[in-house]
């Protein structure tokens, strides 16, 4: 676990920043097995962010997104197509699930996915602009479609 540990307060005030893309580069979707980490910037400009997109190998169905803040610490991380989740007290929360940190526990801990945010889960292309309107993502980078999205 890493030795940065936020309050919630702190963790809270950072997911609900608005964060901004910092060029108008245009990000490949990730293909099969494939995955990519697009930089943000904190509309304070002095937070920096991260927007990882990964998609599995094999399941076509499987990946994730997270939001990350200072390099390590994951602030929201959507599951979606994997395995259950066990939690800290034994409850087992199926897949696709959201991670939202926890002070004290970072990001393991796992809810059920909010629908009337997540409407389709199985459509990523439109799973991962839900995921950035729920990070408040007010200026999302750019993401070209690949042959698999």
């Amino acid at each position: 676990m890493t030795d940065i540990i936020l309050t919630q307060s702190e963790a809270e005030a950072l997911i609900s920043m608005p964060k901004y893309r910092v060029d108008d580069t245009e990000w490949e979707y990730p293909s099969l097995g494939g995955n990519v980490s697009v930089p943000l910037i904190g509309e304070n400009r002095r937070e920096a962010f991260l927007l990882d997109v990964s998609r599995s190998r094999i399941d076509l169905s499987r990946g994730n997104h997270q939001d990350r803040a200072r390099q390590i610490i994951i602030l929201v991380r959507l599951d979606i197509g994997g395995a259950p989740h066990r939690n800290p007290d034994g409850d087992e929360i199926p897949s696709p699930h959201l991670h939202v940190y926890r002070e004290g526990y970072g990001d393991k801990w796992a809810t059920r996915i909010p629908a009337n945010l997540f409407p389709d889960v199985e459509d990523h292309w439109e799973t991962l602009h839900d995921f950035m309107r729920y990070c408040n993502i007010a200026d999302p980078p750019r993401f070209v479609r690949g042959l698999f999205t």
